[in-house]
C-alpha cells in the first residue's frame, strides 16, 4: 500500500506540492503570530525584570516605562531635583539612578546616569573600568565601539536633524556584559557631565529650568544654545545628590524590600510625581497585545477554513479524476476497505508533512522578524515553541484527519463497474 501511495505522489507532483504549500502557509501564519506574541512578551518581561520602581514626573506611566526602561525616545516632563536628594536619602532605597536621555552617538542613545545603575545592569564589567571622571563612558555590550573610543554626543538624532556638542567628548572606558534588555545599545555617561554640557551643573541644583517640560530630545533638561556649555573631561565623578542635583526625567529606584517598593510608589504617586512598577505597565500592554494577536488569530483561521475549503475541493475533484484507477483497483480485488485506506493515508501524509513543514516555516519566519526586532530595540526575543502549541498541533492534524476522510469515503463508494464505465 504505501509503495502504491508514494508512486501515485510521485505521478501527480503537481497537486502534490500545490496541497503541501497550502497547508504549510496556512500553519505558518498561525504558528508566527503566536511565537511572535509569546517572544515580544517574554522579551519585553526580561527587560522590565531589570528594574524595579521607575519614579517620575506626572503623566503618561506607559511613555515613562518605554522611555526610561526601553530607552524609547520621547519628551517626558522633568522632576524638581529635590526629588532625587530624598530618595538617595532614604533609608529605604538601596539605590536611586537618575537617567538624562535625548542625546546619540551613531544611532546609539546616550544615557546620562550614575555608577550604581552600570554596577546594577553588570555587576561585572565585560571589559575595561566604570566611571571615574566626566568624559567617561560606558557602553553596552551591543554598541559596535571599542575601548578608548572618543564620542562626540548629538543632541537628538541626524535623522532629526541634531547637531553635534561642542562642550564634551566621551572616551570609551568600559564594556558591560551582555543583558538583553535595551541598554546592551546603550552609551552611558555621567549624569553630571550631561548637566553641566546642559548648562545644569552642580551650581545649578535650585536652576529654574528644573520643573519645566524641557526634556524628550533634552537630556536631562535642554532649553537650546547647549554649545555655550562644556564640562569639564577630567573632573572626578560627584554623585553626592543630597549636595546637588538638577531636574532629571526619571530616576530608577532599588528598594531595599518588596514591603519599601509599595510604600515608595504610593508616596510617590503624588500630584506632581508618579511612580510605577513596570512589570504592571507592561501587563496592561499585553492585555492590548492579546487584543490584537486574537484579530490576528481571527484573521488566521478564517485563512484556514478558506484554505481548507479549497483543499476539499482540490482533493474531491483528484478522487474524480482517478476513478479509472479506483475501478482498476476495485477489478482487481481490492476492496472497499482497502481503498479507503489508500486515498485517506495518502491524503493525510500530504496534509501532514505540510503541516510540519508549516511549523518550521513559522518558527522560522518569526525568529526572523525576531531578529530584526532585536536589532533595533536592543532586548531579546526568544523565539520558543510552549505545550500549547503541541494543542495546536494535535487540534490541525485532527482536522486534517477529518477532511481527508471525505474523498475517501467518496472513492469507498464508488462501483468498479461504475468507476471502469466512467
Amino acid at each position: 500500500m504505501i509503495g502504491f501511495i508514494l508512486a501515485d505522489i510521485r505521478r501527480h507532483k503537481g497537486g502534490t506540492i500545490a496541497i503541501l504549500l497550502l497547508v504549510a502557509f496556512a500553519v505558518a501564519l498561525a504558528v508566527s503570530v503566536t511565537l511572535q506574541e509569546r517572544a515580544l512578551r517574554l522579551g519585553s518581561a526580561r527587560a522590565a525584570n531589570a528594574f524595579d520602581l521607575v519614579i517620575g514626573a506626572a503623566g503618561s506611566e506607559t511613555q515613562l516605562v518605554l522611555s526610561s526602561v526601553f530607552l524609547q525616545a520621547a519628551p517626558l516632563p522633568l522632576m524638581e531635583g529635590a526629588v532625587l536628594q530624598r530618595l538617595a536619602a532614604d533609608p529605604r532605597v538601596a539605590f536611586a539612578a537618575p537617567i538624562g536621555f535625548g542625546d546619540s552617538f551613531a544611532g546609539y542613545p546616550l544615557v546620562g546616569t550614575s555608577t550604581a545603575l552600570v554596577a546594577h545592569l553588570s555587576p561585572q564589567l565585560q571589559e575595561g573600568a566604570g566611571f571615574r571622571q566626566e568624559g567617561d563612558a560606558v557602553i553596552g555590550s551591543a554598541v559596535d565601539l571599542s575601548i578608548g573610543a572618543v564620542i562626540k554626543p548629538m543632541h537628538g538624532t541626524a535623522e532629526e536633524g541634531g547637531h553635534t556638542h561642542t562642550g564634551l567628548a566621551y572616551a570609551v572606558v568600559g564594556r558591560m556584559k551582555p543583558t538583553g534588555t535595551p541598554w546592551d545599545r546603550a552609551i552611558l555617561v555621567p549624569i553630571q557631565a550631561v548637566w553641566e554640557l546642559h548648562g545644569m551643573g552642580h551650581d545649578k541644583a535650585g536652576h529654574e529650568e528644573a520643573g519645566h517640560e524641557e526634556t524628550g530630545h533634552a537630556e536631562a533638561g535642554h532649553a537650546g544654545g547647549e554649545d555655550e556649555h562644556s564640562a569639564n573631561a577630567t573632573a572626578p565623578i560627584d554623585e553626592d545628590w543630597a549636595e546637588h542635583s538638577a531636574g532629571v526625567p526619571a530616576v530608577l529606584v532599588k528598594p531595599k524590600t518588596i514591603a519599601d517598593a509599595y510604600k515608595l510608589r504610593q508616596e510617590y504617586r503624588s500630584g506632581t510625581t508618579l511612580a510605577v512598577f513596570p512589570g504592571e505597565v507592561l501587563t496592561r500592554l499585553y492585555a492590548t497585545l492579546g487584543d490584537a494577536k486574537i484579530l490576528l488569530m481571527a484573521v488566521a483561521i478564517g485563512t484556514q477554513v478558506l484554505i481548507a475549503a479549497a483543499l476539499l475541493l482540490v482533493t474531491i475533484m483528484h478522487v474524480g479524476q482517478r476513478r479509472r484507477q479506483i475501478g482498476a483497483l476495485r477489478a482487481f480485488g481490492a476492496s472497499r476497505t482497502v481503498v479507503f485506506r489508500i486515498v485517506w493515508l495518502q491524503l493525510f501524509a500530504i496534509s501532514l508533512a505540510g503541516i510540519l513543514i508549516g511549523f518550521g516555516l513559522g518558527y522560522l519566519v518569526s525568529d526572523v522578524i525576531g531578529g530584526i526586532v532585536s536589532r533595533q530595540n536592543g532586548f531579546t526575543m526568544p523565539v520558543t515553541f510552549a505545550r500549547g502549541d503541541l494543542v495546536f498541533a494535535a487540534s490541525v492534524t485532527a482536522f486534517a484527519a477529518v477532511l481527508a476522510v471525505v474523498p475517501a469515503v467518496l472513492a469507498y463508494r464508488q462501483s468498479p463497474a461504475a468507476a471502469l464505465k466512467g
